[in-house]
């Protein structure tokens, strides 16, 4: 930083071209050009490590996302000795480590032994990593877990009263269950030591915080429960095959980096969510349809309040103030680590004022809506507190300015004090440089004097066509320290009065600001707790706002749920996706519940919209699972556990396995081993990629097997053009199978579908073969045509093909036509 004192002619003049201002100390910035321009949610792809035990037949599972900052808890859960339920966790969250006990159950090694093994595994299988069993100690986990530094503890708080807030949150009292094989009570601890466990790893793994000075500890901003009782289980090859989420490759070669971008999807049309967290929300409830009745009323209420006329007005400006609601755990977590950036504070200046708006506009709405109170209630005065110390204290302008935290007058007396010295600088230091260019040698046309953070004040003056050699820097009364840019600078006996008369103000200004950020900091990490909470209901609360926008703007309705209900009732129910894409769409009704009709068998030409049937059903049935209106005039959700389909192929050459043995082993195994009378399962062309007869052998066959459950059969829609199927009548008569066409009809010599289906059963009607539907004379002119072929000699030398095609095979084909 420079200030100039005299210019050539020995008369004084401005700052030098190209000098700092006075008020901007540092000659090297705290972040890269243009930083504070970055988007705020931007940050590094999130990192998910999980732990886990398994004992005695119950599951304990914990997992850190760098995402949040978050350590996440599972209650103690049953699972089978085949760990379906760990499988489920490591399917949705996808850790980039799982971390357990080196003792371990004989199941639990069989378990990890054939994850690692997964090298086909995608996304990629995580590590697996094992400590010793005494990290796992129930009582040392304890301890690890009350003495852990958690910034959303206030300082304030003493150690009992820490130990009674953590045991608000994490039950340390496991509970007791009798097991038939034990004489007595057992306790079960897998949640607890699996917390203890994960903390162990992440303070020696250090994640996030690897570079850091060894004191800092991993930032925990929080621990939230979850549980995965009460889900419907969907897998992998369902979310792809009725394009639920559909990832695509960005086309802007700017966005390349980003990754993948949602394609038409269900989630694509739904997702209208104003911040980012509420898109994470919507996507886990996505990965999460749930049979908890009380959970998905509670949503609906809430979308069906938006939906109101009266309430579009509303909607939109809370849909508004959500859209200031960003990256908290970000914020919080570079707080931790004292790594605040510039416009961190005034992003979350914004954020709290908009959680006011959102508190004040709730406290309108009716409290009978859980949501409504919730955030009536719980965005306390801490916000309101958050808001106007930032407002006070951060210099928002100054601090973009100057890319560094500053503060606004009148905050610190002593601070103000040292700027008004530092503003006064260069008149006066144009004065001093006037002075001591009195006092040189004539021939030095001009001379400044510069202020450099850390060396002081000097004097500087332009290098003299006869200084060449370093002798000829030397200047009686001056101390020559360094030449840059052809210009000496020197110390005199006025710059170290300088020194010694203002200081270092640039440093000292810098140190006292830096030091109130940092208490502010501590006032605002005091109240992570509040800050958390906002993220938790303003997420949810858009989520709800986005499902209200896409439900009026499509024209769904809300669904019913009926626990007695074994299947779903629709009327009139429309493919979300479809329905946006075709010129018209035929709505098409679905009955399945009770014992009649648990298998339909749906026939009908190619193309005629069965395969768009099938997914009709399952989409409109996992929307009202996710708490979202459906795509139908009317619909009414049963008892449904699962959704399995087997109606696209997954293939891929690396497996080593053709078309077919993969919907064997991957689509159909899965549904015929784990499907229950509460299952919805989706078959589509199943046997089609073998030979006919194999094909429509194990067809029947698994239908078959279906069907001698009786009324434990799954609800099962099979669409399928083995039209012998229902000839050969493989199939058991019965009432639990029904038989379903697509409804078509002849115009002229057209085929027409109405993309209908027909219960041909309830009219006492047979389901004809596609060919039936052709006149009797175009089945007789093909018959002629074929023998006419037929009969060809090809080894005649007379026979000439262009003649028979032109004179026999052209008026033949043109009869067919």
């Amino acid at each position: 930083m420079a200030f100039l004192g005299a210019t050539p002619g020995r008369t004084p003049q401005g700052p030098e071209p190209g000098a700092a201002p006075a008020s901007f100390p540092s000659l090297a910035p705290e972040s890269g050009p243009g930083e504070a321009e970055v988007d705020d949610d931007e940050e590094e792809p999130a990192e998910i490590h999980l732990c886990v035990l398994w004992n005695s037949g119950y599951l304990g599972i914990a997992y850190y996302d760098t995402s949040d900052s978050t350590i996440h808890f599972m209650p103690d859960a049953p699972d089978q000795e085949s760990l379906k339920l760990l499988q489920r966790v490591l399917d949705e969250i996808n850790p980039q480590s799982v971390v357990t006990s080196a003792k371990q159950d004989e199941n639990m090694t069989r378990f990890l032994g054939k994850l690692a093994s997964q090298e086909h595994r995608e996304p990629k299988r995580p590590e697996i990593i094992f400590l010793p069993s005494v990290d796992f100690g129930l009582e040392i986990s304890k301890q690890r877990i009350l003495s852990g530094n958690y910034s959303f503890i206030p300082d304030s708080m003493t150690a009992t009263e820490k130990i009674l807030f953590l045991s608000s949150i994490i039950p340390f009292d496991c509970f007791l269950t009798v097991r038939w094989d034990f004489p007595a009570p057992l306790l079960i601890p897998s949640q607890v030591r699996a917390l203890g466990g994960l903390l162990k790893f992440l303070g020696r793994r250090r994640i996030g915080v690897e570079l850091e000075d060894y004191n800092v500890s991993v930032p925990i901003l929080g621990f939230k429960k979850f549980v995965l009782t009460h889900l419907v289980s969907i897998d992998q090859d369902t979310y792809s095959v009725l394009q639920i989420f559909k990832s695509e490759s960005h086309p802007s070669v700017y966005k390349v980096a980003c990754g993948l971008k949602e394609g038409l999807s269900l989630f694509g049309i739904l997702n209208r969510c104003r911040c980012k967290w509420g898109e994470k929300l919507l996507r886990l409830w996505f990965t999460r349809p749930t049979q908890d009745l009380v959970e998905l009323n509670s949503r609906l209420d809430v979308i069906q309040f938006f939906l109101l006329p009266q309430n579009l007005d509303m909607a939109q400006m809370l849909h508004r103030l959500l859209g200031h609601i960003k990256n908290v755990p970000l914020i919080l977590k570079r707080m931790k680590l004292s790594h605040t950036k510039v416009n961190d504070w005034q992003v979350l200046y914004k954020t709290v004022y908009s959680a006011l708006g959102l508190r004040d506009a709730c406290r309108s709405l009716p409290q009978s809506i859980q949501i409504f109170r919730d955030i009536a209630q719980e965005f306390s005065d801490d916000l309101h507190h958050i808001a106007s110390l930032i407002g006070k204290v951060v210099d928002f302008e100054g601090s973009l300015a100057e890319n560094r935290f500053t503060v606004l007058p009148n905050i610190d007396p002593e601070i103000d004090e040292k700027k008004r010295r530092l503003m006064g600088l260069p008149s006066f230091l144009t004065e001093v440089a006037q002075k001591e260019l009195e006092n040189l040698d004539s021939r030095i046309p001009s001379c400044s004097v510069i202020y450099i953070p850390l060396i002081g004040f000097l004097l500087s003056i332009p290098r003299l066509p006869s200084m060449v050699e370093a002798i000829d820097f030397e200047i009686e009364g001056l101390d020559f320290m360094f030449l840059s840019e052809e210009k000496l600078h020197y110390r005199s006996a006025r710059t170290k009065e300088l020194d010694a008369l203002l200081g270092d103000l640039h440093c000292e200004i810098r140190d006292q600001e830096t030091l109130l950020m940092y208490q502010l900091q501590c006032q605002v990490l005091a109240r992570a707790a509040v800050l958390t909470r906002v993220l938790d209901l303003a997420s949810r609360l858009d989520v709800l706002l986005a499902l209200a926008s896409a439900a009026r703007d499509y024209g769904y309705s809300r669904p019913q749920y009926s626990p007695r209900l074994l299947g779903v009732r629709i009327q009139n129910g429309r493919h979300p996706l479809m329905e946006l894409c075709a010129r018209t769409f035929v709505p098409n009704s679905t009955e399945c519940s009770g014992d009649k009709g648990r298998v339909k068998i749906i026939t009908g030409p190619n193309s005629s919209g069965k395969s768009i049937y099938l997914k009709q059903v399952g989409l409109i049935t996992f929307m009202a699972l996710v708490g979202s209106f459906v795509p139908a005039e009317e619909a009414e959700i049963g008892a449904v556990d699962a959704i399995f389909t087997r109606i696209h192929s997954c293939e891929s050459i690396s497996l080593g396995l053709s078309t077919f043995m993969i919907d064997l082993n991957q689509q159909v195994a899965k549904a015929v081993n784990n499907a229950t009378e509460q299952s919805l399962v989706l078959i589509d062309e199943f046997g089609k990629g073998t030979n006919t007869v194999d094909g429509l052998a194990l067809l029947a066959a698994v239908l078959r097997h279906w069907l001698a459950l009786g009324s434990m059969c799954p609800h099962i829609f099979v669409a399928t053009n083995f039209l012998s199927l229902v000839q050969l009548q493989l199939l058991p008569q019965g009432p639990l199978v029904q038989y379903l066409t697509m409804g078509t009809c002849e115009d002229g010599n057209d085929l027409v579908f109405f993309y209908q289906v027909s219960d041909l059963i309830r009219s006492g009607k047979t389901i004809k073969p596609v060919k039936e539907l052709l006149k009797e004379n175009q089945m007789e002119n093909c018959q002629t045509l074929v023998d006419k072929f037929l009969e060809l000699d090809l080894e005649d030398p007379n026979l000439d093909l262009d003649i028979f095609l032109t004179q026999e095979v052209l008026p033949a084909a043109t009869a067919i036509l």
